[in-house]
């Protein structure tokens, strides 16, 4: 069999980036398999943070499955096809493991396919190492770890499950770290805004959703300080209308999530505006508006929206 290579979704996060890495040594060390984990985009600063806690080289960058000669790919973090490698349908999915919903999602054979609503796909992973009998490296739990604090924000999401909650402690002392203190370190790591051109800014956590024939990106950044990033509303909102341009996106929701105090501030550009605050019942005003406990897109910005575009 061919390299199969493994990775997360475009644009990946955290976790994308520490399920690909762990599921990929979980492939090598039980089934044996040649299998590379790759990265579909960079890694962000809160990533950078975590592989070098963890002495982990950055997986690199590809953009086809085909330039690299492969037949096989195993997604994580991910299943729809537009959050994915661009040639996405021209390769065979060997494998795929995620938390997310399931939607512009076929193959041709039959394949593994783990799915459980838990905080990180990271934590799915860990079931998979366990059930297998394999060893966690401390490397790899570290990755793990880190994927599960993104994803939850430190188990204060509301995506976080009981079960996050019980690995957590197991994977901190693996990977040789103090829970809170390493959690705080890493999130803060991942907030450093200044630097980020209105561009990057609303292109580092962000992805594409197909609802009721709209295309409408969803991009997150993490913050200290929601007043910090407002302030550059409108080099921000000249990204968001250059991108949705270019992309031919109807619509583009901006989530600026305080960490510290379990917020968010939505700012949205695009067709639909009635649609975004009938999702929220809120009333946008110059763009943006307050979402009081907001801080999961998967849970509690995504559903709405698919709600409220199919009414």
């Amino acid at each position: 069999m061919s390299k199969i290579l493994v990775f997360g979704h475009q644009n990946p996060d955290t976790d994308a980036i520490a399920s690909s890495v762990a599921f990929a040594h979980l492939l090598k060390v039980e089934d044996k398999l040649d299998v590379e984990a790759v990265a579909l985009g960079e890694v962000n600063e809160e990533t950078a943070f975590v592989l070098e806690k963890f002495g982990v080289a950055a997986p690199r960058v590809v953009e086809s499955a085909k330039a690299e000669g492969v037949e096989k790919v195993a997604l994580t973090d991910h299943n729809e096809f537009q959050q994915s490698i661009s040639d996405i349908e021209d390769v065979e999915v060997f494998a795929v493991v995620d938390h997310h919903r399931v939607a512009n999602f076929q193959t041709a054979n039959p394949l593994f396919m783990r799915l459980e609503p838990l905080g990180s796909c990271s934590s799915v992973i860990y079931k998979l190492y366990n059930e297998y009998g394999v060893e966690i490296p401390s490397e790899i739990a570290g990755l793990m770890l880190s994927g599960l604090i993104s994803d939850t924000l430190l188990l204060k999401s509301p995506t976080t499950t009981d079960f996050d909650k019980e690995i957590a402690p197991k994977l901190a002392e693996i990977a040789g770290v103090d829970l809170e203190e390493y959690g705080l370190a890493m999130l803060k790591a991942g907030t450093n805004l200044a630097s980020k051109s209105a561009d990057e800014l609303i292109d580092i956590d962000a992805k594409t959703f197909e609802l009721n024939g709209n295309a409408v990106r969803v991009a997150q950044v993490n913050t200290v300080d929601i007043d910090e990033v407002l302030a550059r509303q409108d080099e921000i909102e000249a990204a968001i209308k250059s991108s949705m341009e270019e992309n031919g996106y109807s619509d583009f929701v901006l989530m600026i999530t305080d960490i510290v105090n379990s917020n968010s501030e939505i700012l949205h550009l695009g067709e639909n505006v009635d649609r975004v605050e009938s999702a929220f019942n809120f009333k946008l005003e110059n763009n943006h508006a307050f979402l009081e406990g907001a801080v999961s897109r998967k849970k509690q910005v995504v559903p709405q929206l698919t709600e409220a575009f199919e009414k």
